[in-house]
């Protein structure tokens, strides 16, 4: 009886210390799962969203192949208070023309990759809208809409500037004993990857053909082939002049009014050229050592030629470039017409790398040039307005800078061959420096036990789309080589392929998306005593 009643307590007094660790048990398994949940939901706080591979490409601000810039302020940019700027307001508004009547920018708003694409468009959408008649107007215009950046070839402290005209020549719609040289329009066997051969405009630049048959295609012929009648006789003569040397002038200016025997005039303008560089024939006379470097000028060239007609042939040959030309309906009082499609303002157009640059676009140039004598060094502050190009034109801060039409504007061009500041007006869309502030900072370098834990390939399913793409694009290039008339937006072969073949495009693997390096492990005193303390107690044992 004693025994039951003290097992009978001992069962109580159990029950009595284990119901509430039981009950504590059975809450922490009941809780268990929310618990994990609020400690993930911390971690997926402290962790900073995963970067997918591979990493996207983010755009800079601005970026000019081959240049260096530097923002200013108007204040600093040297003479822009002793310029006139409502003629630079007048050349501008032109130019608004065209840039609103283009429909084929890129979704970001790049236009055939260039850095400005269609920015152009908001300061446009105002100056169409406004006539301005007040220089300080036109000044606060641009300071409006604009933000000032120097700019220079990289490694460069300034630009370089020449100048053109247009000559004003002698000529005759027929042959006959004075006027014998032709003035040749755009043969239609001259033939451009990627364009068709009755395009309105062809690129200046890169490799053009002469189709033999149906498919085969070989270089366009050279001056020296073109001057010994390569092309004559197809009825591709515009007119004809006096000399060579006339033509070969005409050519480097890209256009000419040529004054007709039958008191006429006509307009030609530039149209399409033969595919071949163009080689400075200055040049040629100042590494000869005939003309001094300080003394070159065109009229300089000119004159030597006409005293020496057997050597002005062998040096004309030498530059093997050859221009066509297209006449245009223009009256006398109309300026040329530039490549933009507009007439160009004398002294206020510029002709500029179009690989780089979007016409319309101003440059203030500022420096000293020989404007009144060839000794002179006359104050040259002037904002200008890109609207034209030419084969010789190349880099971010080069420019022919446009004086008009005739002997006294030929005098001026011909003698400028100089250095001066160029400072390129940026949109304000696209300011460098306000841009740059949003631009996000690239992710940390990863530790190297990280690095290697994650392989940074291409996944299986990109891959496969990458090899797909390429083995498309050359199916495409390869038809585009076939047929007579391709594609506008068909890649133009490198200047170094074979004219008669296409060169076949290899497919290549998809390679690893690198990483950037892993950080370097660099140790802690406090590790390094700790490490060397665990040696030295392993080799006592």
């Amino acid at each position: 009886m004693v025994r039951e009643i003290w097992k009978r307590g001992f069962t109580a007094r159990r029950l009595t210390y284990w119901t509430p660790a039981l009950a504590l048990s059975v809450a922490a398994v009941a809780l268990a799962p929310y618990a994990a949940e609020a400690v993930r939901a911390r971690h997926r706080a402290a962790t900073p969203p995963v970067r997918h591979l591979p990493y996207p490409q983010l755009d800079w601000p601005l970026e000019i192949s081959n240049s260096q810039y530097l923002p200013m302020d108007w204040t600093d940019v040297p003479g822009w208070n002793d310029d006139d700027q409502l003629a630079a307001y007048r050349t501008f508004r032109a130019s608004c023309k065209p840039i609103a009547a283009k429909t084929d920018a890129a979704p970001d708003g790049r236009v055939d990759g260039k850095a400005l694409g269609d920015s152009l468009r908001d300061p446009c959408r105002d100056a169409r809208a406004t006539d301005l008649a007040d220089n300080a107007a036109a000044r606060a215009f641009f300071e409006r809409h604009f933000e000032p950046l120097r700019i220079s070839k990289l490694g460069d402290a300034d630009g370089f500037v020449t100048g053109y005209y247009e000559p004003v020549i002698e000529g005759s719609r027929t042959q006959n004993e004075v006027y014998n040289v032709p003035v040749y329009r755009r043969p239609s066997n001259l033939f451009v990857r990627g364009f068709k051969q009755d395009a309105t405009s062809l690129p200046n630049k890169g490799p053009v053909y002469r189709k033999i048959g149906r498919r085969k295609l070989v270089p366009y012929y050279d001056r020296a082939e073109i001057e010994d009648g390569a092309i004559e006789g197809r009825g591709l003569e515009i007119a004809w002049l006096r000399n060579q040397t006339d033509l070969l002038f005409a050519q480097i200016q890209g256009s000419a009014r040529i004054s007709l025997d039958d008191g006429s005039t006509i307009r030609i303008n530039y149209d399409a050229y033969n595919g071949l560089p163009y080689t400075p024939v200055g040049r040629i006379l100042i590494e000869r050592g005939i003309i001094p470097r300080e003394q070159m000028s065109m009229q300089r060239i000119r004159d030597w030629m006409e005293q020496n007609p057997e050597g002005a042939n062998e040096l004309r040959r030498m530059n093997r470039s050859y221009i066509f030309f297209r006449e245009v309906q223009l009256s006398e009082k109309d300026e040329a017409v530039g490549a933009q499609g507009i007439p160009l303002t004398p002294g206020r157009s510029i002709a500029v790398d179009k690989s780089l640059h979007v016409y319309g676009t101003p440059f203030f140039i500022t420096g000293e040039l020989p404007i009144e004598s060839e000794k002179s060094k006359t104050a040259f502050h002037r904002l200008m307005i890109a609207q034209d190009t030419g084969s010789a034109i190349v880099g971010p801060a080069r420019a022919d800078l446009y004086f008009g039409a005739g002997q006294d504007a030929g005098k001026v061009s011909g003698r400028l061959k100089h250095s001066i500041q160029f400072v390129m007006l940026v949109p304000k869309s696209l300011d460098p420096v306000a841009r740059g502030r949003k631009m996000p900072l690239p992710d940390a370098r990863p530790s190297e036990k990280i690095a290697k834990l994650f392989p940074q390939v291409l996944p299986k399913e990109a891959a496969k789309d990458q090899v797909k793409d390429q083995a498309k694009d050359q199916g495409q290039a390869n038809k585009a080589a076939a047929s007579p008339v391709n594609d506008a937006k068909a890649p133009a072969p490198a200047a170094s392929a074979s004219p008669a073949t296409t060169v076949a495009q290899n497919v290549v693997a998809p390679q690893p998306v690198p990483l950037p390096e892993a950080r370097p492990r660099i140790e802690s005193d406090r590790n390094i005593r700790r490490l060397r303390y665990g040696r030295r107690h392993r080799n006592r044992r």
